[in-house]
């Protein structure tokens, strides 16, 4: 008797899920998502302010949104939907009325203290194998952001607190003081 083949499943499924079901289709397989705390809410809103802020004065082509926000992370690949806490796209052309098809310049993460090993491993190799340019993971239970910058000439890693004021590389001159956001 052979084993039960597990279903891979395909965008078309991940955009028939019920509208009030948060989940990611990552690699065939979908991965359901509770709703966030009170405090991962905060801290997407925050970040989310300063962020559009600084991209509305600078009248820049890049649009920040929020999750739930699809990302198709590869083109030709109907088995990955992602939909990161935060997805800075700079072209317009990846744009379309369900989403963003390819990779977005800046993905931001907020970890849930149920699987953070999905943010910290699994996303930052996906993200990284898509061609973001630059992936942030928040942790808020341990007060930590991670900094990877994703660009191959220009790789690079690096950890901050809630202390730091951190250097968004893909700008020249945006700075994210985290003391002074409202957490």
């Amino acid at each position: 008797m052979s084993l039960p083949q597990e279903k891979i499943y395909t965008e078309t499924d991940y955009y028939n899920l019920p509208e009030d079901v948060r989940a990611e289709l990552i690699d065939g397989r979908i991965y359901y998502q509770a709703a966030p705390n009170r405090i991962h809410q905060t801290i997407l809103s925050e970040l989310h302010a300063v962020i559009h802020s600084y991209l509305k004065s600078n009248h820049g082509a890049c649009r920040i949104y929020p999750a739930p926000f699809a990302v198709k992370l590869f083109k030709d690949n109907d088995k990955t939907v992602v939909e990161p806490d935060i997805s800075v796209i700079c072209d317009p052309n990846k744009l379309t009325d369900r989403g963003c098809v390819g990779a977005p310049d800046w993905i931001i993460e907020i970890i849930s203290p149920g699987n953070p090993g999905h943010d910290m491993i699994y996303k930052l190799n996906l993200y990284a194998n898509a061609g973001v340019r630059e992936y942030w993971i928040v942790d808020p239970r341990n007060k930590t952001v991670f900094v990877y910058y994703l660009e191959q000439k220009d790789f690079g890693a690096k950890a901050y607190s809630f202390q730091d004021n951190i250097k968004v590389n893909i700008y020249d001159d945006l700075w994210i003081n985290f003391p002074s956001l409202d957490l």
